[in-house]
């Protein structure tokens, strides 16, 4: 990656969400913009507060998508990204932004 571009797999099935009562509701039927978590493979060299293996959110509209080794990966401008989970410590329970 060049300069201040991040490189952010979303996982499979990310769009889908269930409603409090168990229904699924699929990617198609969102109504508003809504942001999703991905994990970040590559960042360039101009990039500060992202690393490889980072937790980020961000919002999928108008990214590159492009493809490595049957992979499918979105490129963005590291500005683009909205948060940056950290990892849990050792006495938390969970991702905190």
């Amino acid at each position: 990656m060049l300069h201040d571009r991040v490189m952010v797999q979303v996982k499979p099935g990310a769009g889908e969400r269930r409603s409090s009562a168990g229904i699924v509701i699929p990617a198609t039927a969102q109504m508003a913009k809504r942001l999703v978590w991905g994990e970040v493979y590559g960042v360039g060299n101009h990039v500060r507060q992202v690393k490889v293996g980072n937790k980020v959110l961000f919002s999928p509209d108008d990214q590159f998508e492009v493809e490595v080794q049957g992979r499918a990966y979105l490129v963005m401008r590291e500005r683009d990204l909205h948060a940056v989970a950290a990892e849990p410590s050792e006495d938390g329970t969970g991702l905190y932004l």
